[in-house]
């Protein structure tokens, strides 16, 4: 059974990292830094821009030594963390377990673009009128839906006693 729950992380994780990195990959070679394709009218636009900081601009003002101190360190320590708890509930909460696969997916895809460019690609584009969600990656909704399912599985008790 053990092997069974490694094999689960690889294949979950594996296939976020990537088609996050081969949709960054394509965003990169096929729209220039900054600009803009119209999906949905007044609604979705592929954008190009490079995040420096975290979810929504977090830390983008600070200084880039700062910033990568801080999300290299913070981004391992972190993944390092759902490694252990997924180790604790993979084979009895096997749906809690895709969720962490899936934070430990979008947080590898994202960790690789801080090494890579010291930013994080980001190119989905979502907004209605005047309000603009952040743009964001596949990554980035891999972590959201894996989140999502570690909240359910807290608020209806679906999670290991440590």
């Amino acid at each position: 059974m053990t092997s069974k729950i490694w094999v689960r992380l690889i294949l979950v994780s594996g296939c976020v990292v990537f088609a996050d990195q081969i949709s960054k990959y394509m965003i990169k070679i096929n729209v220039a830094l900054y600009d803009t394709i119209i999906v949905i009218e007044n609604f979705f636009n592929i954008t190009h821009i490079l995040n420096p900081g975290g979810a929504f601009g977090f830390f983008a003002s600070q200084s880039p030594e700062i910033r990568k101190f801080i999300f290299l360190f913070l981004s391992s320590i972190i993944a390092l963390f759902v490694l252990w708890v997924y180790k604790k509930c993979a084979s009895e909460f096997v749906f809690l377990s895709y969720g962490l696969a899936l934070i430990f997916g979008g947080a590898m895809g994202n960790l690789i673009d801080r090494f890579r460019y010291g930013k994080v690609v980001d190119f989905l584009d979502f907004y209605m009128g005047s309000a603009h969600w952040p743009a964001f990656n596949i990554a980035d909704s891999a972590i959201s839906v894996g989140m999502g399912i570690l909240i359910y599985s807290i608020i209806f008790n679906k999670v290991p006693n440590f």
